[in-house]
């Protein structure tokens, strides 16, 4: 026996529901991607210069880029950890006694609609800000880097402070590297001013108590070639996240050259774990200028693997590094942070949804 067909009436509501459940769910898509897509962030507070602030040679772009007056920081940007370097860059100029004079340099992947999204960003969030962004060619490192115990560690840009002196125009003699995920708390240009001595090519906190060894495989510490690299220094771990680096004396040194000749050897056999971290290790450790253990209180997002919560270091803190696994924006998102992600919070310049500010 065939059923009877509903009445016209509850026909029309039934697919009346049907097209709003439809168009409900593909609004939450597009609401849902475009959130993903594209964060959208505060404009941050105009900071300026003190009274007894060098003055600079405005008159043009390069007059101003290349400023030895000013405090060149260098950075990396990509849309995975922007948050993170909106969050950097306010530190940064907050705590400055002259944050006009400060120049940033912005080493971003080379593609169009990437660098476009992003210097639009930064001009919006920092209307007044000095900057300028180099694209980065990934293919020259991507056949050199080997994988690490942490996919994050291997992307390409993640290598881009090996080619600092080669990417900032030359009249650049000085710049302070910074990682995305960190804060600063003190005046930057204090640590801009490290002395580097007659020979140094960076300067970084070094951490002696840290176990060296670990950061090589067997294999290297068992090839007496190998293992003599370090002989007659006194090699201690450093971060690379926070340096202080003379670009001169790298490109009269052709460091870049060196840093990659080491990359290649690990390609054919492999002698580290961690990214891009031991290179630096191999080229340099034992011959840097040392940096108050203030100025880097790394570890903060945990070990590589678990990002477990930390603590400070004992001592004063001039610059918080959420180095490790762990990020405070995700935790902070994932409504489990740690006690000390609220010490980044003030610098999210993150727009939500729902926030009142325009």
């Amino acid at each position: 026996m065939s059923k009877l067909a509903p009445p016209p009436d509850r026909r029309r509501n039934h697919h009346h529901l049907q097209h709003r459940h439809f168009l409900l769910h593909l609004l939450l898509i597009l609401f849902t991607t475009t959130a993903n897509a594209t964060h959208k962030f505060k404009e941050a507070p105009q900071f300026y210069n003190s009274q007894n602030c060098p003055s600079i040679d405005r008159s043009n772009d390069h007059h101003v880029m290349c400023s030895q007056a000013a405090v060149h920081v260098a950075m990396t940007l990509d849309t995975a950890y922007l948050r993170g370097s909106m969050a950097a860059i306010f530190s940064v100029l907050q705590h400055s006694s002259c944050p006009q004079n400060i120049l940033f340099h912005f080493i971003a992947s080379s593609k169009k609609k990437t660098d476009f999204h992003l210097r639009d960003t930064i001009s919006h969030s920092f209307p007044y800000l000095n900057f300028q962004i180099y694209p980065f060619q990934n293919d020259p490192v991507s056949g050199l880097i080997s994988t690490s115990i942490r996919s994050a560690l291997d992307c390409p840009l993640n290598y881009a402070r090996n080619y600092l002196a080669n990417l900032l125009p030359p009249c650049v003699k000085k710049a302070v590297y910074l990682d995305s995920d960190l804060v600063v708390v003190d005046d930057i240009a204090k640590l801009a001013a490290t002395p580097l001595g007659d020979n140094a090519v960076l300067a970084a906190p070094e951490y002696c108590n840290a176990n060296f060894t670990s950061y090589f495989t067997p294999s290297f510490w068992s090839n007496p070639t190998l293992s003599m690299t370090f002989t007659g220094r006194n090699a201690c771990y450093f971060n690379t996240g926070v340096m202080v680096i003379d670009l001169q004396r790298w490109r009269e040194g052709d460091y870049t050259r060196k840093i990659t000749e080491w990359m290649e050897l690990q390609k054919r056999m492999r002698i580290y774990e961690l990214g891009s971290l031991p290179p630096f290790l191999l080229v340099f450790a034992g011959n840097i200028a040392p940096v108050d253990h203030r100025w880097n209180q790394h570890g903060l997002g945990g070990d590589n693997y678990r990002g477990l919560c930390r603590d400070l270091h004992p001592g004063p803190v001039s610059l918080l590094h959420w180095s490790g696994k762990g990020k405070p924006w995700v935790r902070l998102d994932s409504n489990r942070p740690c006690p000390l992600d609220a010490l980044w919070s003030p610098y999210d310049l993150l727009q939500t949804p729902f926030s009142l500010d325009s």
